[in-house]
């Protein structure tokens, strides 16, 4: 149904991104930062060991300090990045030791002590001054008090660290991370870090690379939105005119006939509201937080769900909930794909149902124990790496049931397969499904035992090639498919765009993966290549916005030139917002931050949550209820179905959604942007400038926003997915043949 030149410039493109990933995986376990077998100091005596590093970097991560703040930039933000607090106290305390603030001498030679890197690769040995070893002395001292604090002052649980062992290997973790921070990476005149915190204190600027990358990141941008304006204008690349002459009779919902899997999906529709809300509850307790660090509403909460719990059921939630919906969607679209239903899918899709619902409850279960250290073990409890929290058990767990998944829904399409081209859309379909889990599973390269910069860098393989590429591109194809399914386009059509979409996102979203790691340790090649082709992935998010216009203009041609009322009017509305926030959250606000010399000074701000929150729910989150409405309009009978209920969940998601973005998480990271500038990224990061009362009142300004988002958005979210439950209507049986297309298509030809 495709031209060649369509499937080999996409073959083209993925082989020449995961190329380029090859090598860069390459250059991560040859030059990321050497974790030293011993540091001594200058007389021999061994201050900590390259296993006190590691162990250290285990109690980091089991506690859920990534969840808290931040290493190297990477983690929560409420808490102190970890690397710059230890390198700029470090600091301080060596300028003292060596005479004081007012001497120049001592300034100068703490830079000294901190740049020069005294390293030896062949013994394995690092050697700290002796202003070192004092500082390193004085921050176990500083780290003792406050995870000690019996209270909840610090938004931690009373007492989180109290053994001085502990405390003694998180602060070698602490210390070799400021290290590699300020240390010269060997031949080079910046440390591992691209020199990465700015600090005065040791002389850590911007080096050539975060600037020549940025200008030529906005060069790319411009040129290639160019190039592409020229290509759109001289040919029609998508294609979508040449129906709006044909005129569409829709049936009404009622006469579609539904297989039992399908009614299934409403007991999946259920659950994903109900995680849903759940996941804005705790995302309201984790704005209060940073509002009001110890007192919720003169409750203490921190003594039961400190602000590390909280914020890892958030985000692990925001995963579960819209997984959940595109699980459902698979296999509610399936039949209606091939017109019948193999036996038992309905015992298959409810036993997935059953098995997601014990991977939620023992994760999310695990992670409460591991940081309230009820349990210590990485299988059960957390693992701690930020969106990869769970239990390692539980990761495997919920990789087997996505590859479960994967295969209820090449069962439903099986018969449709046989006789379909490779290359057309129901092995699109397919092909997109199984990417799903075949690229979470990349997450367990990710280990808690290993070095940081290497898991780090696999981590963001889910981070952002899972979500921003894959999950984007079987987004497309189910927006795709609904739309041929109800006959708004054609299905060559359809394909033209899913293979664009793979064309345009891979091209900068994959080798783009590497705007994550600018600072992390990894060497200059991959902020190279990352920031040009990050600048890339907004190209195709403003193209494709601009073709969703044209597709949903002409869907409203095709509905006035029906007979029947369209029944999926809320559903498309919420495919529309996934284009309005897949431009500003994923392309506005991400290519925002993604800018070397604007990361340098940003990461770990409210820009990157204003980022998260835009483009996450505004892209996923709204897709994942479209998807649920679209179904859930067939599942439930239409005297009971509610229009009101729908609008008003839309209107609110969307409208909370912008309060949230305009009202705190974009004003609060532009003030602390240009705090990180003017004074000093640490003290950008610190509880008391992100307390402080300006700082307060814009945080407390988005509790309206949070209000209607949840109260307007979930709620009647889920009392639609109650009525699919409790309202469904009876299903047909499995092998019967159905006809099952959503609508009829007259030419003119045939009106005539």
């Amino acid at each position: 149904m495709i031209a060649n030149g369509w499937i080999q410039a996409a073959g083209v493109v993925l082989l020449i991104g995961f190329f380029i990933m090859g090598v860069l995986t390459y250059y991560t376990y040859n030059d990321e930062p050497p974790i030293p077998e011993t540091v001594k100091d200058s007389s021999g005596h061994v201050l900590f060991t390259r296993a006190d590093v590691m162990a250290g970097q285990g109690i980091f991560l089991t506690n859920g300090l990534m969840e808290y703040g931040s290493v190297f930039g990477h983690g929560a933000y409420l808490g102190p990045d970890f690397t710059a607090e230890y390198l700029h106290l470090a600091a301080l305390a060596s300028i003292d030791f060596y005479g004081g603030a007012k001497s120049d001498a001592s300034r100068a030679r703490t830079i000294e002590d901190f740049k020069t890197n005294r390293y030896d690769p062949a013994s394995g040995t690092l050697i700290y001054t002796d202003s070192q070893v004092h500082a390193f002395e004085l921050m176990c001292a500083h780290y003792g008090a406050f995870f000690g604090e019996p209270t909840t002052k610090f938004g931690l649980r009373p007492s989180a660290i109290t053994d001085p062992g502990d405390i003694r290997k998180l602060v070698s973790f602490f210390s070799w991370t400021a290290w590699a921070a300020a240390a010269q990476r060997p031949g080079h005149s910046y440390s591992y870090t691209n020199n990465w915190p700015a600090e005065d204190l040791v002389s850590n600027g911007p080096t050539a690379d975060s600037i020549v990358w940025s200008v030529l990141s906005l060069a790319a941008l411009l040129g290639g939105t160019g190039l592409l304006l020229a290509a759109f204008g001289r040919w029609n690349l998508v294609g979508w005119h040449g129906r709006e002459q044909q005129k569409m009779t829709f049936r009404a919902p009622d006469e579609v006939l539904l297989t039992p899997a399908q009614n299934a999906c409403a007991w999946f529709f259920f659950v994903m509201a109900a995680l849903f809300c759940v996941q804005t509850l705790l995302g309201g307790a984790t704005e209060h937080y940073r509002a009001d660090l110890q007192a919720f509403f003169g409750f203490d909460l921190g003594r039961w769900l400190p602000f590390n719990i909280v914020r890892t059921w958030h985000l692990q939630l925001s995963i579960f909930w819209v997984a959940t919906s595109y699980l459902a969607a698979g296999i509610f679209l399936a039949p209606m794909i091939t017109g019948r239903e193999p036996r038992y899918q309905k015992l298959l899709a409810y036993g997935l149902l059953g098995a997601l619902v014990l991977v939620v409850v023992g994760s999310m279960a695990g992670e409460f124990a591991g940081i309230q250290h009820l349990t210590t073990s990485t299988w059960l409890g957390d693992q701690g790496f930020e969106y990869l929290d769970l239990g390692r058990l539980w990761q495997i767990l919920l990789i087997v049931g996505l590859f479960f998944w994967a295969a209820i829904v090449y069962r439903g399409l099986k018969g449709r397969l046989r006789s379909e081209h490779m290359s057309n859309l129901p092995w699109v379909f397919f092909f997109s499904a199984l990417s799903i889990p075949a690229f979470y599973a990349v997450g367990l390269l990710a280990n808690p035992g290993q070095h940081f910069t290497t898991t780090d860098f696999w981590r963001f393989w889910v981070v952002h090639l899972w979500v921003e590429d894959f999950l984007e591109l079987f987004t497309t194809v189910l927006v795709a498919y609904v739309f041929v399914l109800l006959g708004v386009v054609h299905e060559r059509v359809a394909l033209r765009m899913i293979y664009l979409d793979v064309i345009l996102y891979s091209a900068g979203g994959i080798v783009g993966t590497m705007h994550h790691v600018y600072f992390s340790g990894e060497p200059a090649m991959h902020m190279a290549l990352g920031a040009f082709f990050s600048a890339a992935e907004v190209i195709p998010l403003t193209f494709l916005t601009l073709e969703a216009w044209g597709f949903l203009q002409l869907g409203a041609i095709q509905q006035s030139n029906s007979d029947t009322r369209f029944p999926h009017y809320w559903a498309v509305m919420f495919l529309a917002a996934v284009g309005f926030w897949n431009f500003l959250g994923a392309g506005v606000f991400g290519f925002l931050i993604n800018l070397p010399i604007v990361s340098y000074y940003e990461i770990g701000t409210a820009l990157t949550a204003n980022h998260a929150h835009a483009s996450m729910m505004g892209v996923y989150g709204m897709l994942s209820v479209g998807l649920a409405l679209f179904c859930l309009r067939y599942i439930i009978p239409q005297r009971y179905w509610s229009d009101r209920a729908a609008k008003i969940s839309f209107w609110s998601l969307n409208l909370g959604l912008a309060w949230m973005v305009f009202a705190t998480l974009f004003p609060l990271g532009i003030i602390q942007l240009y705090h990180a500038i003017e004074v000093s990224y640490y003290d950008a990061r610190t509880l008391k400038f992100i307390g402080s009362r300006g700082n307060a009142i814009l945080e407390w300004m988005r509790m309206p926003g949070d209000v209607v988002f949840i109260v307007g958005g979930t709620l009647p979210l889920l009392y639609l997915c109650f009525l699919g439950i409790r309202h469904m209507r009876p299903g047909h049986a499995e092998e019967e043949d159905s006809e099952t297309l959503f609508m009829e298509v007259a030419t003119q030809s045939d009106r005539r």
